[in-house]
């Protein structure tokens, strides 16, 4: 079994380092042509399943990323992105003003964070892995899913795939439209194949590090 973990595209508040959680803010125009870049690069992979968060930016990422196999998609909320709670919408200079501490701790010891008003990174972990081996439940050796996510979310799945802590999470990227590559048996037994892939819409050293960290 083979499993595309992707990111969804860039919308408004990713390019202003706005932090978005749970808030359903759609792609900008440039999310939308990394979501199509996405799809040529997989235009003739054999995709027999297909899952997404059901907020518009992973959901729209998908269909775009699919086309005229758009119609397979499905949708789990157990894929949608960490709730941020209080500081959604925010910029990380305001959340600096009004929650230091707590920010500081989000870049040092994510894992020791409850979002005010929301979740911890292992809240995601608990509704998201579920929502992974759901997608997967019933696949067949050489079958292909493609699941598209959230930043957070791949973050933790990753991290468990990879036997890290969830403290580590800041250690590698999740672009947008990025693609992951895990291959297995099932969801115990995965290897990470890729990572963080994003040639499709952006050159060697070329990936631009969003502020809402």
């Amino acid at each position: 079994m083979k499993i595309l973990l992707a990111r969804h595209g860039e919308t408004s508040w990713n390019a202003e380092g706005r932090y978005q959680g749970q808030a359903d803010i759609p792609l900008s125009a440039t999310g939308e042509a990394q979501a199509r870049a996405l799809g040529e690069r997989l235009r003739d992979v054999a995709i027999a399943r297909a899952v997404a968060s059901p907020l518009s930016r992973a959901r729209r990422t998908a269909e775009l990323a699919l086309g005229d196999r758009a119609g397979m998609l499905t949708l789990d909320a157990g894929l949608a992105e960490i709730a941020h709670g209080t500081w959604e919408g925010l910029l990380a200079s305001e959340i600096h003003e009004r929650d230091p501490a707590r920010l500081l701790a989000w870049r040092h010891e994510p894992h020791e964070v409850l979002m005010p008003e929301g979740e911890s990174l292992q809240h995601v972990f608990d509704r998201a892995w579920p929502a992974l081996a759901r997608a997967a439940d019933g696949m067949a050796a050489d079958d292909t899913l493609l699941v598209v996510a959230h930043d957070a979310v791949n973050r933790v799945l990753l991290c468990h795939v990879l036997g890290i802590p969830f403290g580590r999470l800041w250690t590698f990227r999740q672009a947008p439209t990025t693609l992951n590559l895990l291959e297995g048996p099932d969801v115990d037994h995965l290897d990470v194949v890729r990572l963080n892939d994003c040639s499709h819409h952006t050159p060697l050293f070329g990936e631009a590090v969003h502020r809402a960290l």
